[in-house]
C-alpha cells in the first residue's frame, strides 16, 4: 500500500508521461536469482528512448524518489532490487535494446542497454564480426547491466572485462541531464574517463542507456580441449606452459572442480563431460587467425605436459557441436549448483601465484567451521577469478546450515583478504556484499566514492542502498 505522497507522485508521472510508460510491478520485476532479496517498487517505467529515461529522471529528483535500474535482472549480488527503506521506481530498460549502427570498419557496434548480451552477438556475426564477452546468462543479461557491473566471463584472458570493450557510453544522470559519449575513438585524452567511472557504478552513478562496442575479427581457428589434472598446482602449471608457448592465442583457460560433475550428473545428467576421471579438470581454448592453425601448437605442449605428469588425460574437440558441448558442461555447472542449493557463494579473484595455496587454506579453514560441507570450486584460472561455493552434506538443506553462513563467507573472504585478493572479482557489490566492501575496502578509497556519489548524485536517488 503506497503511501500518499507515493501515489501523489505516481499520477503526477502518470499524467505527464506518454501513455504505457509504467505499469505495475510484478514479481519477477522485484527478484533475484539466489532468492537472497525481494525487492519492492511503486511502478515499474518502460521508457523507448533516452529523452523519456532523462525526463523520469528528473521528475524522481525533483520529488527525491528512488530509482533502481532494471536490465535482464541476472545479477547475484542484489543490485537490482530494493528490499527496504522508501518504496522506489524501478526503470527497466527492456523497450531500449535497438542495434543503433554495426560500423564494420571502425570494428565498433553502437546498441541500446536493453539489448540482451545474445542479440548483441549475433548482430556482429552478421557483420563478420564477435564481440566476445561471454557469460551463462547471455540469452537474459543486458548491455547495460554488463557495464554497469563490469561484467567478466570465459573469455577475459584474451579481451578483458567488459570495461575493456567498451568505447563509449551513454547515460542519463541524477539531475536527468544527458552523457553523449558515444564516440568510437581509441583515443580520446579529453579529461576525466567518466565511461570508466559508470562502468562498474552499478547504477549509482548514472543510468547507462546506450554504449559504443569494441568488436574483433572472428578466430578462423578455434581448438578447444577438456583435460584432467591431479590437482590445481598442475592447473597452474599447465597455464604457465601454455601461455609461454602459445601467447595471447590461448583464449581461455578454466578450472572445474570434480564436485561440478557430480552435480551434473545427479541434476543434469544430459549435460556429460567427455571425461570425468580425476578431482580436477581444465577447460583450454585456443584461437587464431586465418593463416595459423593453433591445433598442432596446442596438441605439442599437451603432449609434454602429459609426459610431465601435469595431465592424466584430455580430448580435443573433433568439431564445432563436440567443443559446444565441452563448453555447455563448464557454462551449466552455475545452475546445477542452485538446483543442489548452497549454503554461501563466492565470486573472488587472487593473484595466480597464490590460488593453489588459497584452495589447500580454504578448505582447512570451512573444515573447521563445520565438517562435512561440500566444496565446488570453478572459474577462471587464467585471470585469476574463482567461485568458491559451499554446499550442505548429502541429505542436507542448506537452511540446516544458515546459521554458519556468515561465519563461513567471513573466513572465505578474510583468507583472499589476506592474500591481496578481492572479494568480488566479476559480479560485484550490489546489496549482498556492502558489510564486506566496509570491512575489507581501503579507507581512501572508500572515502573518495563517497564523494563521488555526493557529488553526482547529490540527492542520493540512483540505485539508492546499492555498493554504498
Amino acid at each position: 500500500m503506497l503511501n500518499p505522497a507515493d501515489a501523489a507522485f505516481l499520477d503526477r508521472l502518470a499524467a505527464s508521461c506518454p501513455p504505457g510508460l509504467l505499469r505495475p510491478a510484478e514479481p519477477r520485476d522485484l527478484e533475484e536469482p539466489r532468492g537472497r532479496f525481494q525487492g519492492r517498487a511503486a511502478a515499474v517505467a518502460m521508457p523507448r528512448d533516452v529523452a523519456e529515461v532523462a525526463a523520469l529522471i528528473r521528475a524522481c529528483a525533483a520529488a527525491r524518489v528512488g530509482v533502481v535500474p532494471l536490465g535482464g535482472g541476472t545479477g547475484l549480488v542484489g543490485g537490482q532490487v530494493k528490499p527496504d527503506g522508501p518504496v522506489p521506481l524501478v526503470l527497466s530498460l527492456a523497450r531500449m535494446r535497438r542495434v543503433r549502427a554495426v560500423l564494420p570498419d571502425e570494428e565498433a557496434v553502437v546498441v541500446e542497454a536493453g539489448a540482451t548480451l545474445a542479440e548483441l552477438q549475433a548482430a556482429a556475426e552478421a557483420a563478420g564480426l564477435v564481440f566476445p564477452l561471454s557469460l551463462a546468462a547471455q540469452g537474459s543479461c543486458t548491455i547495460g547491466g554488463n557495464l554497469a557491473t563490469n561484467a567478466g566471463g570465459t573469455q577475459v584472458l584474451r579481451y578483458g572485462n567488459a570495461r575493456d570493450l567498451c568505447l563509449g557510453i551513454e547515460a542519463v544522470l541524477a539531475d536527468g541531464s544527458v552523457l553523449h559519449g558515444l564516440k568510437t575513438l581509441r583515443k580520446d585524452n579529453t579529461g576525466y574517463d567518466l565511461r570508466q567511472l559508470l562502468i562498474g557504478s552499478e547504477g549509482t552513478l548514472g543510468i547507462i542507456t546506450a554504449a559504443s562496442l569494441r568488436l574483433f575479427p572472428r578466430p578462423a581457428h578455434v581448438a578447444t580441449a577438456w583435460l584432467a589434472l591431479p590437482d590445481p598446482e598442475a592447473a597452474l602449471a599447465l597455464f604457465g606452459r601454455m601461455r609461454a608457448a602459445l601467447g595471447t592465442d590461448l583464449s581461455a583457460f578454466e578450472l572445474i572442480q570434480r564436485t561440478g560433475l557430480d552435480f551434473l550428473g545427479r541434476f543434469m545428467p544430459d549435460c556429460r563431460a567427455p571425461l570425468d576421471r580425476g578431482p580436477w579438470f581444465v577447460l583450454a581454448e585456443v584461437a587464431a587467425g586465418r593463416h595459423a592453425d593453433p591445433r598442432g601448437g596446442l596438441e605439442s605442449v599437451l603432449a609434454e605436459a602429459l609426459e610431465a605428469g601435469l595431465i592424466t588425460d584430455g580430448v580435443l574437440a573433433e568439431s564445432l557441436a563436440q567443443a559446444a558441448a565441452i563448453w555447455r558442461v563448464r557454462e551449466a555447472i552455475p545452475e546445477a549448483g542452485r538446483l543442489r542449493g548452497a549454503i554461501a557463494s563466492h565470486d573472488v579473484s587472487l593473484p595466480r601465484s597464490r590460488i593453489a595455496q588459497f584452495l589447500r587454506a580454504a578448505g582447512r579453514r570451512i573444515a573447521g567451521i563445520r565438517q562435512g560441507l561440500v566444496i565446488n570450486c570453478f572459474g577462471h584460472l587464467g585471470d585469476g577469478n574463482l567461485h568458491y561455493n559451499l554446499f550442505p552434506p548429502d541429505g542436507d538443506s542448506p537452511a540446516a546450515h544458515r546459521d554458519i553462513r556468515d561465519a563461513l563467507s567471513e573466513a572465505v573472504h578474510d583468507l583472499v583478504h589476506e592474500m591481496d585478493g578481492s572479494i568480488s572479482a566479476e559480479h560485484g557489490i550490489g546489496r549482498l556484499r556492502r558489510a564486506d566492501l566496509r570491512r575489507y575496502g581501503d579507507p581512501a578509497k572508500l572515502a573518495a566514492m563517497r564523494a563521488i556519489k555526493a557529488a553526482l548524485d547529490p540527492a542520493g536517488i540512483l540505485n539508492p542502498g546499492a555498493v554504498l
